[in-house]
């Protein structure tokens, strides 16, 4: 062969010299076993298991929060409060402020004996924590199932509570949405009202049965005491598994009925409905009729978080 011809490919060269060159299935033929041969590689149940394993969900609300839509978090349970750089529980019968209960405690030791039926008005008020009748204190909010949320609430308390919590109340737009849940219907578990499912229309009423009327004594602390046939009018947070607001594998509590909540508007407005109204409007019941520093027996609230 010629020395210019070496650097002729050896395929050009085999095509020149009348071999047919290597077909595609004898280039993928694997190598004969032999001493230079590569061994396979086993791959172990468990790391297979790995590599098909999802990567976990990253939680971007607290624990006592749920996700709304990767835009807010919001309580899954209405608030309970407690003294603010504390663990001394706020009473849920009174207002949350040294002299608002001092005054309702007093005036409520006086009226029961001279309102209402005989029985009612043998009925003691709820004791007030003795460092809340000492001097004043400020108030965090928390989220906790399976107590009696904190009622007898105004708007600045409302607001005072989440922010000491590092939270905020919601807005008219976010608390509707978590209401309707992921599935956006009129009541937390669906389109179609249900009976019982949610701590709503009470078989009774509290205030007739302490005063004898419906519109007498709203801020009386024994209100949320009241019973029918052994079971209190006002459940414990997260006590209806039904009336839950689902948002994926996890779910908001209790937003219809409970006690009324807060929200985030200067003119006054809250949102559910409590344990005694009868309302068929599940998240869309609304009232706006009272001042911001209006409190009963029937207002409480839960907080919010951005994202």
């Amino acid at each position: 062969m010629l020395p210019g011809r070496l650097a002729i490919p050896l395929l050009t060269g085999l095509c020149l010299s009348g071999a047919a060159p290597p077909s595609v299935a004898e280039r993928a033929q694997p190598a004969e076993q032999g001493a230079d041969s590569e061994e396979p590689v086993a791959v172990s149940a468990s790391a297979l298991a790995a590599l098909s394993t999802p990567a976990p969900v990253v939680r971007r609300c607290p624990p006592e929060m749920v996700e709304i839509d990767r835009a807010f978090c919001i309580d899954r349970w209405e608030i309970s409060l407690f003294e603010q750089g504390g663990e001394r529980r706020v009473s849920p019968y009174y207002h949350p402020s040294h002299s608002l209960a001092l005054r309702d405690q007093r005036e409520w030791e006086n009226q029961r004996g001279h309102i209402g039926p005989w029985s009612a008005r043998q009925v003691a008020l709820p004791e007030l924590p003795a460092w809340e009748a000492e001097a004043e204190f400020d108030i965090r909010a928390e989220s906790r199932p399976g107590v009696v949320p904190n009622a007898y609430l105004d708007l600045a308390s409302a607001r005072r509570a989440c922010a000491n919590a590092g939270k905020r109340l919601c807005r008219h737009g976010e608390w509707i949405k978590a209401c309707r849940s992921e599935s956006n219907t009129r009541h937390p578990y669906g389109n179609q009202l249900v009976a019982g499912a949610c701590n709503l229309d009470a078989p009774q009423h509290p205030a007739p049965l302490l005063h004898g009327a419906l519109g007498l004594g709203h801020r009386d602390p024994r209100l949320n005491l009241m019973e029918y046939r052994g079971e209190r009018l006002l459940a414990p947070t997260g006590s209806h598994p039904e009336c839950r607001s689902a948002w994926g594998e996890d779910a908001v509590m209790d937003m219809v009925g409970g006690l009324d909540e807060w929200i985030d508007d200067d003119s006054g407005v809250f949102l559910g409905g409590f344990y005694a109204r009868d309302t068929p409007h599940g998240c869309q019941a609304r009232i706006t009729v009272h001042r911001p520093d209006y409190y009963d027996y029937s207002l409480g609230a839960r907080c919010c978080e951005s994202l």
